[in-house]
């Protein structure tokens, strides 16, 4: 089993830091990022500072770990964070930029600092943390639906790009997942009476899923056999719910899929 260098954004916690720790114990040396950089806690990875939406700390974080090792065979992009539960018209414009300048191009500041000492390397592969909401809307998380949405679409499109190369890209689409995820949730900036009540049951409805939802180990454990298949597949749809829905949204009728959808969050139809 060759493993490298593995360079996971959004680390701190969750998703993130299962992630790293399990690509360590695979025999990864593995460098964790956060915006805090170095937290207290015994870690099986070293961890630095980075804020993907910063050129300037992305470029810094990059070249710190090449002048260590000289190469990046390995790069997760997981950082992100949601809206809470609200309506699209909830969320101004500039809150809407901000999501997407976290979720969606924190990816492209970060696979555009790596790529070319994977080009020169001849080999690497990227691994994006996307969710089953990149293929499968939720109402009242539209513009993280539509964040998920753009990290499928610029996965696929770049691992086209890049397999001529030796470079592979997958994107990995969890459901719900148990994390502390929404503790970073963005509260809506510009909340409107006329959603007040639907938005808190649709609240309530996600948090209720998510209490019982798989732990992150079950993401990093997918990640981890992504990065090492031989063969990796573009997308993967991770743990039992989203492998169900990946097959409802391919192969049941688009009005079936509708009214399911509506149905789980208890929205009148």
């Amino acid at each position: 089993m060759k493993t490298g260098i593995a360079l996971v954004t959004g680390a701190s916690s969750g998703i993130g830091e299962a992630t790293a720790t399990r690509l360590a114990e695979a025999g990864y040396k593995v460098y964790g990022t956060s915006r805090r950089g170095a937290l207290a806690g015994q870690r099986r990875f070293e961890m630095l500072p980075l804020d993907v939406t910063s050129d300037e700390s992305v470029v810094a974080a990059v070249k710190e770990v090449l002048r260590l090792h000289g190469r990046i065979d390995l790069l997760v992009n997981n950082a992100g964070f949601g809206v809470a539960p609200a309506a699209a018209e909830e969320s101004s414009l500039d809150q809407a930029r901000a999501i997407f300048d976290t979720n969606f191009f924190g990816i492209i500041r970060m696979t555009r600092a790596v790529l070319p000492h994977m080009r020169q390397q001849g080999r690497g592969r990227i691994i994006n943390i996307g969710s089953v909401l990149g293929f499968l809307p939720m109402p009242y998380m539209a513009l993280y639906s539509a964040t998920k949405h753009a990290v499928a679409g610029y996965s696929e499109s770049l691992d086209h790009e890049l397999r001529t190369m030796g470079i592979r890209v997958s994107v990995i689409e969890p459901a719900y997942i148990k994390t502390p995820f929404d503790a970073n949730f963005m509260a809506p900036d510009a909340p409107l009476d006329a959603y007040h009540e639907v938005r808190a049951d649709v609240d309530r409805r996600v948090k209720e899923v998510v209490e019982n939802a798989d732990g992150p180990e079950v993401v990093a454990e997918t990640v981890l056999q992504a990065a090492l298949a031989a063969r990796p597949r573009l997308r993967y749809a991770t743990g039992g719910v989203a492998g169900r829905l990946r097959l409802l949204r391919r192969f049941a009728p688009a009005g079936l899929v509708d009214a399911g959808i509506r149905k789980d969050l208890r929205l009148a139809t």
